[in-house]
């Protein structure tokens, strides 16, 4: 991996033996210093909202998977429009800090929120704010680097943006561990991390313009642009594995409850998942580039499908976690920023974001759906049954994706 210290559109060349080596911007590792700030102060909450909500503030499981459809789709209601604004006004940079604004904002909002319906507006603002910067983040990134190494390029971005998603956890544990039940503690640091995040992009991050982008899109153009029959395909394909993936808090609790371990390292779950994912995430980001994004983003499934296997079997103990949350990270290493590589070389400069935005909005709708559709079903069934249902789904759908996506990067 090549890293720059000098920033040029399409990323840096340096000479090699006989080559060009292309070396990632550092518009890339500026965005991803600030997800990675970003990540840690979200996964401190993530790490322990599954135990609030269910061991302190009382909710069900039918009520908490409410909770988390709203974590994981809330965001999809600005999605389009933050990947629009960026496109239109040529201003990607202060759209994606408005989002990371209204989200470092909710941190501390947790703090008084209490009852389901307070709670439930915080974790939609903070998915607001997710939803409102991340397809303008992913154009920016796209902007910067050269169309041969993008997948290296989204990769090296989530792999710094999980560096913050293993600290976070890290530290909502050693809170706890410090001062058990101590949840306020932890949205408060929480909200100093986001507030630095939002410090780094304002000040450090160049705002990119897409050659060209005088003639700006317009919303005609750009529903032609996302309904195009090129990126049909792969949207059917991501919304149909998106209702079959189970969303982490409910597989972390589904393990816990197995085997009955201490709600004082339930964090550490996340930490696992997510120290394998920065592993991976360069390594498969670098794979998609050279055997087709496409195959890895729908092989990144297979792996989901063995976490649900192993997490619904009888037998428990730590290995059996440990390779739950090893496949949990290969999952998310081998799909997260390769579907924005593989959307943003499907659309023009111009509709870059909104393309990209397309693309997130029906992933997160499929997972707002499941993460409903799961809590009721683990009700109704059981924990293992729920697991053993999704993963015969899951299995049947993996081969109608990786023909949806066919020849299609």
């Amino acid at each position: 991996m090549y890293l720059s210290l000098r920033d040029k559109p399409g990323g840096d060349t340096v000479a090699g033996p006989g080559r060009a080596v292309l070396r990632v911007s550092t518009t890339v590792l500026l965005l991803g210093t600030v997800s990675l700030l970003t990540d840690v102060s979200s996964e401190m909450v993530a790490a322990v909202l599954p135990l609030y909500l269910t061991a302190q503030a009382g909710l069900g499981l039918f009520q908490y998977g409410f909770v988390d459809g709203l974590y994981q789709g809330a965001s999809a209601l600005v999605r389009i429009a933050g990947g629009y604004a960026g496109d239109r006004v040529d201003q990607p940079k202060w759209v994606a800090a408005a989002g990371y604004g209204l989200s470092a904002v909710s941190r501390i909002a947790m703090v008084p929120a209490h009852g389901m319906a307070a709670i439930a507006g915080v974790v939609t603002a903070d998915r607001l704010g997710k939803g409102l910067r991340t397809a303008p983040r992913d154009a920016l990134i796209a902007d910067a680097s050269d169309p041969a190494i993008l997948g290296r390029s989204f990769g090296v971005h989530r792999a710094l943006d999980t560096v913050g998603a293993a600290i976070g956890p890290l530290l909502a544990f050693g809170l706890l561990a410090t001062v058990p039940g101590s949840y306020s503690s932890i949205f408060v640091v929480s909200f100093a991390f986001g507030l630095v995040g939002f410090a780094v992009l304002v000040l450090f991050v160049p705002n990119r313009r897409v050659a060209g982008s005088a003639v700006r899109i317009g919303l005609r153009r750009l529903a032609r642009e996302v309904t195009a029959p090129r990126l049909r395909r792969p949207l059917l394909a991501a919304g149909l594995l998106g209702l079959l993936t189970v969303g982490d808090g409910f597989l972390y609790l589904s393990l816990q409850r197995r085997d009955n371990f201490a709600a004082t390292l339930f964090p550490l779950l996340y930490v696992g998942t997510n120290v394998v994912y920065l592993s991976l995430a360069v390594p498969l980001g670098r794979l998609a580039d050279r055997i087709g994004r496409q195959r890895v983003f729908v092989g990144g499934y297979l792996a989901l499908l063995a976490v649900y296997l192993v997490a619904a079997g009888p037998f428990g103990g730590v290995g059996a976690t440990l390779a739950c949350l090893a496949l949990l990270g290969t999952f998310y290493a081998a799909t997260d920023g390769v579907l924005s590589a593989i959307v943003s070389r499907l659309v023009p400069a111009q509709a870059r974001g909104s393309g990209i935005a397309a693309a997130q909005t029906v992933v997160v709708l499929a997972r707002f759906a499941s993460s409903l559709a799961f809590g009721g079903l683990w009700v109704v069934t059981g924990r293992s049954q729920a697991l053993l249902l999704v993963a015969a789904l899951l299995a049947g759908a993996v081969p109608v994706a990786g023909w949806l996506t066919r020849d299609r990067t």
